[in-house]
């Protein structure tokens, strides 16, 4: 039995669980590089990017410099991670949020992960929590994305919305909130708030798997307090 048979045996039998990285890539190129090992083209791949994420997000001018890739896989690395993007978020439409966090955040580390610029993105939710629609705001240079209350107010109102969750990228990895993260988000809040629409939670990527949660962290709590307090008082 050859080697990239025992390596679809073994996908068969365990799915990913039990393999490498390294067995991964390998795996993918067979399917571009018919009658040749591609063991060693994985390992370039790897060195060269660090991680299938990041060989993913690597644009086909670099995919074309790694030795040996050959003209047809960098085009299906290329189709293999949209499709994986596209799936994720297809898959989260009309489904419970809540129910369906883990699966949020892994469409969230999917797409925002390894990003160069900042992204914003939206979910809306209808009024049983469930997945309206995903979109990006917007899209800024590192450290700086632009996001106006009032455009987000109405975007949410044209999806007919009743809750929202906020999802952006820290290209350094780190997922510690900067002081306008956490004055977009009160923001964010109170606008929501005014046309009676929920903010569930903002949560930002970073590397290797970190993620803030505002909600987590109780800060959605303490906004929507300074809401109340501020709008209700005199009642």
């Amino acid at each position: 039995m050859g080697h990239r048979q025992r390596l679809r045996n073994k996908f068969h039998q365990h799915g990913l669980e039990k393999f490498t990285d390294e067995e991964i890539v390998e795996l993918l190129l067979t399917f571009g590089t018919p009658r040749k090992d591609c063991k060693q083209t994985a390992r370039e791949l790897l060195k060269k990017f660090g991680s299938i994420q990041a060989i993913f997000d690597a644009d086909l001018s670099e995919l074309a410099q790694v030795k040996d890739i050959g003209l047809n896989n960098p085009v299906a690395i290329k189709f293999i991670a949209a499709v994986a993007g596209t799936y994720l978020k297809r898959s989260l439409i009309g489904r419970d949020y809540l129910a369906s966090s883990k699966k949020v955040y892994q469409y969230l580390q999917h797409d925002l992960e390894n990003l160069p610029k900042e992204v914003f993105k939206i979910i809306y939710l209808d009024g049983a929590n469930g997945v309206i629609k995903i979109e990006d705001l917007s899209q800024g240079t590192v450290g700086s994305a632009n996001v106006h209350p009032r455009e987000v107010i109405e975007r949410a109102l044209g999806h007919n919305a009743a809750g929202l969750v906020f999802a952006h990228n820290h290209p350094s990895g780190s997922v510690r909130p900067s002081p306008n993260d956490f004055r977009l988000t009160r923001q964010l809040i109170h606008a929501a708030r005014l046309v009676e629409i929920s903010v569930i939670d903002h949560i930002i990527v970073g590397k290797g798997g970190k993620y803030f949660s505002f909600r987590d962290q109780g800060h959605l709590a303490r906004y929507e307090t300074e809401f109340k307090q501020f709008y209700y008082a005199r009642d």
